[in-house]
């Protein structure tokens, strides 16, 4: 804690101490004022401007140090200086108070709060952001409520003050009428149960409740004005009309026809999407069959002699087809439209907020009129404008997969997660890759410990890796493809024989109408919608990469639900998507999975927090595996087993992130994990010894002394009173006492 706040604090502690202590709390009675009144109306008349200013200095003090009194010095406003006065001198004075109670919260707690809650107060400070004035004077309006605890609130979140002020002379002003109102006729009131009787309470609850009906009146007029350009059908052919049928278009027709709804899913190309077609499947299917060249390589590690094979490339993709074929029925036509779905191939274009006209591949049109409409229209590959590329020819992740023959030098524009899995994989099948990334390290979402690790095991497998390159144009030079780029400042010339170009990915938000109706799209950016995946039309939802914030099938998944279910039933019930906890995964080798912040998230957010890193070439099941390397590390806040964020690097990583997603999104500490029986060995040990290390490190040099004290009274070589002795050392030495070497 710094000078100011020690400060700040002592004066406050004082404050409340010579309050308490001097029992002066006895004097904000009703009994006294009433006792007090005339003694006190003499004094308002004789010197009117001094009291006045004692009157409102003192209930300045009372709103900003939170003490009980406001209301007896509210009615004591109406009581000496009358309605009007005792109105405007009581509205400024709470005012002004409450938002320095306000200011005090924020500079002594915000900071320590946020760092121990950083990553739950992320959705609160967006809610207060966009309607924290809004929230505030619905509360004002209700003196059931406590203000000294809104006050207290507001302080923890980006409010700004000003807005609190505001907001709260505004919203206190009716409750501040009625008391001070009620403080004119002092001499009727018997006890403060008159004052807020339930009826006064009820009117007041009436009151704050009618901002909220307000804004739905509000919301609706807005609405009718959005839509007054479309004449909405009487009746309707669908529930739900779904656009594309990727990850977020199957889940969400799969949600409406489970619940009975009439649903139509709309898919001018392949069912099942990026993920079943061009990536998540395709792409594991490759990375196996690489991994068993990689692992062939290391046979006599595994006491096999003469373990070698030739890649036939062509078969691999072959494997590669049958396995999207082999999963294809699960996102196919006839399930889902045993499932009760409408499934309508052809390009959808929404042509009026109700209604979507889909062209067949012969050119035939028909118009699908639907209450709500879900868009899931997904992303594609970008493709940056690099000088050359367009004639020298390029791979995306979507065209990859026509290969069959395997490219003797693979340049790999991109360090991601797509270009690392991809660079791997071709790279283990015998091809020669050079791997260009723009930013200094690969994965640069990931901490640069990772990044390194990476980096160090693509240059064991004999992949170039060049960071800090920048492309800047494909040349025709002795009759190949090059590639110049910059790298620290001098150009370099990089010769392959195919280019995959893997540098990101972009939403599809052209060609579905959006623009005709007046949706702001951007293109390349993701497509907006609310905190409800609501776009500026009520019944028309997105999810999916066509929204973003994060490129994942399991994300696209997550959001469907949201999208149908508010699309279905969000006129009884909203639901704000929750992005709290989710996971992800890159599948090289070592495979690499996150959920939650790491060290470079919470650092760029200011939060305290301690690391605890287990290493898993220490665990028995990946020594026996040959695959002793990696290590979990896990953020926790100081003193406390709650995750903030885990990242496993590994084999498996993916699969064992789950029980840390788990615990995560159940409020489950390091303690539960640590309690919970792993079977031994396998390789999910890892996760338990994790928070093992977690709760070594708890253990101080103080507690280490009281305990060896313990034990050896309890061995009958020492006394009572050394073990009393040690007791001190609980606070003076708090050390951890293992180191993390340890």
């Amino acid at each position: 804690m710094n000078k100011r706040k020690a400060l700040i604090l002592f004066v406050i502690l004082a404050l409340l101490g010579g309050f308490y202590g001097l029992g002066l709390g006895r004097y904000f009675s009703l009994e006294t004022l009433k006792t007090q009144q005339a003694s006190l109306a003499g004094w308002v008349e004789q010197k009117p401007l001094v009291a006045l200013g004692s009157y409102f200095l003192m209930y300045v003090a009372v709103t900003a140090l939170s003490l009980p009194g406001a209301v007896i010095m509210t009615l004591a406003g109406g009581a000496l200086f009358g309605l009007w006065t005792g109105l405007l001198v009581v509205s400024f004075a709470s005012s002004i108070g409450a938002t320095l109670a306000m200011l005090a919260a924020r500079f002594m707690l915000r900071d320590w709060v946020r760092a121990k809650l950083g990553d739950r107060l992320e959705a609160l400070d967006a809610g207060i952001e966009k309607d924290g004035g809004f929230y505030l004077f619905a509360l004002r309006l209700v003196p059931l409520f406590p203000f000294f605890v809104i006050n207290l609130a507001m302080g923890l979140t980006r409010l700004p003050a000003r807005t609190f002020y505001w907001v709260s002379q505004l919203g206190m002003l009716a409750g501040t009428f009625v008391f001070v109102n009620v403080g004119t006729q002092l001499a009727r009131i018997d006890s403060l149960q008159g004052v807020l009787s339930p009826a006064l309470l009820g009117s007041f609850a009436l009151l704050g409740v009618f901002p909220l009906i307000a804004r739905r009146v509000v919301d609706r007029l807005q609405a009718r004005k959005i839509y007054a350009r479309w004449k909405r059908p009487a009746r309707f052919n669908y529930n739900l009309v779904v656009i594309g049928a990727g990850s977020g278009g199957l889940v969400s027709a799969y949600i409406a026809a489970a619940t009975q709804a009439r649903v139509a899913l709309v898919e001018k190309h392949r069912m099942g999407g990026d993920c079943l077609n061009t990536g998540c499947v395709p792409s594991k299917a490759l990375i196996r069959s690489a991994k068993f060249m990689a692992m062939l390589k290391r046979g006599k590690e595994f006491g096999v002699r003469d373990a070698h094979g030739v890649c036939d490339f062509a078969a691999v993709m072959a494997r590669v087809a049958a396995t999207v074929r082999e999963i294809e029925p699960h996102d196919s036509v006839a399930r889902y439209t045993a499932l009760g779905v409408d499934c309508v191939d052809g390009t959808a274009r929404i042509v009026t907020p109700w209604e979507v006209e889909v062209t067949s591949a012969n050119g035939n049109r028909r118009r699908l009129s639907t209450r709500e409409i879900v868009i899931a229209t997904g992303g594609r590959p970008f493709v940056p404008p690099l000088p050359g590329l367009e004639e020298a020819g390029y791979y995306t992740s979507d065209s990859i997969w026509d290969l069959r023959e395997l490219p003797r030098r693979l340049l790999v524009l991109g360090g991601g997660p797509i270009g690392c899995e991809l660079a791997q994989a071709f790279a283990r099948c015998g091809a020669e890759v050079t791997q260009v990334e723009q930013q200094p390290r690969l994965l640069a979402r990931e901490d640069p410990d990772i990044s390194a690790l990476l980096a160090q095991r693509f240059a064991a497998e004999g992949i170039r890796v060049l960071t800090s390159c920048r492309a800047l144009q494909v040349v025709q030079r002795e009759g190949e493809r090059r590639l110049i780029a910059e790298q620290d400042g001098q150009e370099i010339e990089i010769a392959f024989d195919a280019v995959l170009v893997a540098v990101g990915r972009v939403p599809n938000v052209a060609g579905f109408g959006l623009e005709e109706l007046g949706i702001d799209v951007t293109p390349g950016k993701p497509l907006p919608v609310d905190q409800f995946l609501q776009t500026r039309f009520p019944n028309i939802h997105a999810c999916g990469d066509v929204v973003g914030p994060f490129q994942f099938t399991h994300v696209s998944a997550h959001q469907a639900w949201y999208a149908a279910v508010n699309a279905l039933f969000g006129r009884f019930r909203r639901f704000k998507a929750d992005y709290r906890v989710i996971p992800r995964a890159t599948f090289t080798e070592p495979e690499i999975a996150r959920v939650g912040l790491n060290e470079t998230e919470a650092r760029e957010r200011h939060l305290d927090f301690d690391v605890t890193t287990y290493g898993i070439d220490d665990l028995d099941r990946a020594i026996a595996d040959g695959e002793a390397h990696g290590y979990v590390k896990v953020l926790t806040p100081p003193g406390s087993d709650r995750i903030l964020g885990v990242t496993i690097v590994g084999e498996h990583a993916g699969d064992l992130l789950a029980e840390f997603v788990l615990a995560m999104k159940h409020g489950l500490g390091l303690g539960k994990i640590l309690g919970t029986i792993h079977i031994y060995p396998t390789l999910s040990e890892a996760n338990k010894y994790a928070a093992g290390a977690w709760k070594r490190a708890q253990v101080t040099r103080g507690q280490q002394r009281l305990l060896r004290a313990f034990q050896t009274w309890q061995r009958g070589a020492g006394s009572v009173g050394t073990v009393l002795a040690s007791l001190p050392a609980l606070w003076r030495d708090r050390r951890p006492a293992y180191r993390e070497q340890d």
